[in-house]
């Protein structure tokens, strides 16, 4: 039992948990959205389209995270201009600007002397070495995004599931897609400088899915996620801590055999959909009047 709580009366270890207790809750606000409405693409995207941003903000000795938010602007504007043409795709557009954004800030790294080193930095972060002052700025982003996922809720319910009754009800479901991307913005660029792009894509996408194949209320699946994530980042740190791995991927790793332990007993549990009853019983017509894939708000 020692060597499962020894790692955590380490302080930098604390505020490592710490932090990613925060970037799950974080993560989880944004990323029940990504996941109900498909957007793990655009997730993916808006991850990495911040390089050219921290790129030229490292470059020119600026703060990496006003560089971030800039450079994920930029991609959450384009984003949704190129979506109201209706002759391109969505994911057509998040995949050009995925592709260019991403090819541009290689192009400015690829000129520093510490290229592997600052890649690697972006991609992986360090999560063992966040401070007080990253702590404060997490807790502060949780409080927007727990503000915005709160007064944009009936906005973003409309939206995931029938954007024409959204428009129907006056709920704005073009300003709340701005609204919604803004918060996916929040969460990345929040985080990414604490944990590296590949831990909050992990932590955005993963805990989500696999609630999500249990839960039907949207809050739960919330309130799950960010339970799961903050397991994630303790087990994680526990595993990188005795068997000398990174701690940041290592995080990221369990939270995606999380979700396949989740698809897993998913499958393997008994469908409610069949009837129980005896041979001499006829079913009951309400076993089927209400599908299981209906989500609530």
């Amino acid at each position: 039992m020692e060597a499962f709580f020894a790692p955590f009366g380490v302080v930098f270890v604390q505020r490592a948990l710490w932090g990613g207790i925060l970037v799950s809750a974080v993560c989880a606000l944004a990323g029940t959205w990504v996941v109900l409405r498909g957007m793990a693409f655009l997730g993916d995207a808006m991850s990495h389209g911040m390089l050219p941003g921290v790129a030229l903000a490292s470059l020119f000795g600026q703060n990496l995270l006003l560089g971030a938010t800039l450079a994920a602007g930029t991609m959450a504007v384009g984003v949704t201009a190129l979506g109201r043409s209706p002759r391109l795709s969505q994911d057509t557009s998040i995949g050009l600007l995925f592709v260019g954004m991403l090819s541009v800030g290689v192009i400015i790294v690829s000129h520093s002397a510490s290229f592997a080193v600052d890649l690697t930095g972006f991609l992986f972060g360090d999560v063992l070495a966040v401070r007080e002052r990253d702590l404060a700025y997490l807790g502060a982003a949780l409080g927007v995004a727990l503000a915005v996922a709160v007064g944009g809720h009936r906005a973003f319910v409309a939206l995931a599931f029938d954007p024409r009754k959204a428009h129907t009800l006056g709920l704005a479901p073009r300003a709340a897609h701005a609204v919604l991307l803004g918060l996916v913005t929040l969460a990345v660029v929040a985080s990414f400088h604490v944990v590296g792009t590949l831990l909050v894509f992990g932590l955005l996408i993963a805990p989500p899915a696999a609630v999500a194949l249990w839960a039907r209320g949207i809050p739960v699946i919330m309130l799950g996620a960010a339970l799961l994530g903050s397991t994630a980042t303790f087990v994680g740190l526990l595993v990188s801590w005795h068997w000398e791995t990174a701690a940041g991927a290592t995080i990221a790793a369990v939270a995606v055999a999380m979700f396949f332990v989740s698809v897993l007993a998913s499958a393997a549990r008994p469908s409610p959909r069949r009837s129980s009853t005896r041979a001499d019983r006829p079913a009951r017509p309400s076993a089927v009047s209400h599908p299981e894939g209906q989500m609530t708000s």
